[in-house]
């Protein structure tokens, strides 16, 4: 209902969740605390604990092989003990063999935890959007809301699939690698620890950097979709078409791509010559070892196998420190993207379910609709869309509300249907205020049809049985036929199996808002709003419809908006808006004789 909707904080302007620069000024500075991302992996700790032992116990399994090494190089070669060589190398097979398939069990219990973790942000970052009131979405570009469910949520995958177990994995070959060290030489084993104070400053340095060009790539892969999302759908085609403008946004997507991949490139060079000097230094200790033990005041002092197994210990403590560095490095990077979520979820829902809901039996409503003193206010906006309105519409009959464009009309009937909650007095049905009604049992008991169709695209059946899963064919059928609808979908070369096509545009403007008025008529509500429902239909098929709405309203509440008072003649009560108030109501002969606002409107509408 977007008729009477004004002008709301437009994308770009700071403060708003969900505005272009909003939402990264936000990511950007925001500080998202470890804690909140580690309670992400509080309601699987049974099977994280199971990770853990098998990490450790691999850990302990994997220490053994430097060591039995050590024997072969040490015993079984120079006494030339077959035997013991061949129980040592089977040793070191069984090893492999056991770190292996304990590997493959901890890939699967991590791999699950992870994706289960994704899919409640997922699920949970949609449900929470759709708890959103209008006005969020009004202020939201759409690619922007779909960048952060898939790219910015796909972005955390690899961290939260494997952040815990590489940790875990990682520090637990650490510490039992160092502890071996420790055993076969402490000399040794402080030379290879010397360079860790450096490699955890340059560490947290890069990280910094690759969290900043974080923020920056998600942003612009949310302007990519943006731009996808405005320029592909089937009115951005027609848009761009009519007004020759595929080649400027086909510049605007060039240009977004090319920015994304010079921050790819920053992101994957970002510290990449501080960790490469970092690998050389690990790389050279064991030359140091090397020529440590060949000193002339050190020679001697150990075995070769000695020297060979310790070597081979050095290059596996580096191996899972740099793994540790690594994480880091990511962790601190996607603080970024876990921003981006939280800011979502932790965005306030304007229009909830109430704490208690009334009692409320949809099916005995008799919906008496009354307005007590409304008064409402756009988010963003200094001046109310509505103010001091009281209305009363008794169960069974039809209000009007009539007035220039712009006057309040849309925003009283969407009040409602609580699309929107008044900032001021109250709307009831039957004298539950609509806040106190259950929003599945509000959305049984008001029906809307707004001038602005929408049509998913799968077939015409699957669009109506939208509004009910368990109509039968026969009451779909039943539906269509009141829409005035039913001759034209059976006419079709699949009939009710018809795809619509993207957004209904298969079909011409009148035949999408009959197909909207059967949808909802499918639900048969006590109350029924129709948003200038009958606008885009010819004068024939307007007036068909128009007969079957008579014929349907009868013992329900109906409230029209409408701009041809022709369709509106015969309402119980016409009440004329403006500017946000109520200018005059009665009947359109009371109206007329009344001289007032709605002669006016008359005598226009018939001037034209």
């Amino acid at each position: 209902m977007a008729t009477d909707t004004p002008t709301v904080t437009p994308p770009g302007r700071p403060g708003r969740p969900g505005t272009k620069n909003s939402a990264a000024d936000k990511a950007a500075a925001r500080d998202v605390s470890l804690r909140r991302i580690g309670a992400l992996f509080a309601p699987h700790r049974g099977p994280l604990a199971v990770v853990i032992a098998i990490i450790v116990a691999s850990s302990i399994v994997g220490m053994a092989s430097p060591f039995l090494l050590r024997e072969v190089i040490d015993v079984a070669l120079p006494d030339r003990n077959v035997t013991l060589l061949a129980w040592l190398a089977g040793g070191m097979v069984a090893v492999a063999a056991v770190t292996a398939a304990l590997g493959v069990v901890q890939t699967w219990i991590s791999t699950r935890v992870g994706q289960e973790i994704m899919h409640g942000l997922r699920t949970g970052v949609f449900a929470h959007l759709q708890r959103q009131s209008m006005a969020f979405f009004t202020r939201t570009r759409t690619g922007e809301v779909q960048s952060r469910i898939t790219n910015d949520i796909g972005g955390m995958q690899s961290v939260v699939t494997s952040t815990a177990t590489s940790v875990a994995s990682n520090l637990t070959t650490a510490v039992a690698t160092a502890v071996a060290m420790l055993a076969l030489s402490w000399q040794l084993t402080l030379i290879s620890l010397i360079v860790m104070p450096p490699a955890v400053v340059i560490t947290r340095k890069v990280a910094a950097m690759r969290r900043a060009v974080t923020a920056r790539q998600q942003r612009e892969l949310a302007d990519l979709n943006v731009t996808v999302e405005e320029s592909l759908s089937i009115s951005g085609v027609l848009l761009s078409k009519t007004m020759g403008s595929g080649p400027a946004l086909t510049r605007r997507f060039t240009d977004s791509s090319a920015r994304l991949v010079d921050l790819e490139l920053r992101s994957q060079l970002a510290g990449r010559w501080s960790m490469a000097a970092m690998q050389v230094i690990f790389a050279a200790i064991p030359a140091v070892i090397y020529l440590a033990a060949g000193l002339p005041f050190t020679a001697g002092a150990m075995s070769i196998g000695t020297l060979v197994a310790f070597t081979a210990l050095q290059a596996g403590l580096f191996r899972p420190i740099m793994g540790l560095l690594g994480v880091g490095v990511s962790l601190i990077a996607s603080l970024a993207l876990f921003a981006r979520i939280f800011e979502y979820l932790d965005l306030t829902v304007d229009v909830d379910e109430p704490q208690h809901p009334a009692a409320v039996d949809p099916a005995t409503v008799r919906g008496h609709v009354r307005f007590s003193d409304v008064t409402f206010a756009y988010p963003g906006s200094d001046s109310a869309a509505v103010a001091g309105v009281d209305l009363d519409v008794p169960a069974g009959t039809t209000l009007a509300l009539v007035g220039e464009t712009g006057s309040g009309k849309s925003t009283l009937a969407s009040l409602v249907a609580r699309l929107y909650d008044p900032t001021g007095g109250r709307v009831t049905i039957d004298g539950v205020d609509v806040r106190d009604i259950a929003l599945g049992d509000l959305s049984s008991i008001v029906g809307v049809v707004s001038q602005e169709t929408y049509l998913l695209h799968t077939t015409v059946r699957e669009n109506l049985r939208y509004a009910r899963p368990d109509a039968t064919d026969a009451e779909i059928e039943n539906a269509a036929r009141a829409a005035q609808v039913h001759d034209m979908i059976a006419a079709l070369p699949d009939g009710y199996d018809t795809l619509v096509g993207s957004r209904g545009h298969r079909f011409s403007g009148g035949e999408q808002q009959r197909i909207a008025i059967a949808r909802t008529l499918l639900r048969d509500p006590r109350v029924l709003v129709l948003d200038e429902a009958t606008s885009a239909l010819d004068t024939e098929t307007e007036r068909a419809v128009q007969h079957a709405f008579d014929a349907l309203s009868r013992g329900r509440t109906t409230i029209t908006i409408a701009h041809r008072l022709s369709t509106i003649r015969d309402a119980d009560a016409i009440a004329v808006v403006d500017h946000g108030r109520i200018a005059e109501t009665g009947t359109h002969d009371t109206l007329v004789a009344n001289a007032g606002r709605y002669a006016a409107l008359a005598t226009a509408t018939v001037s034209r």
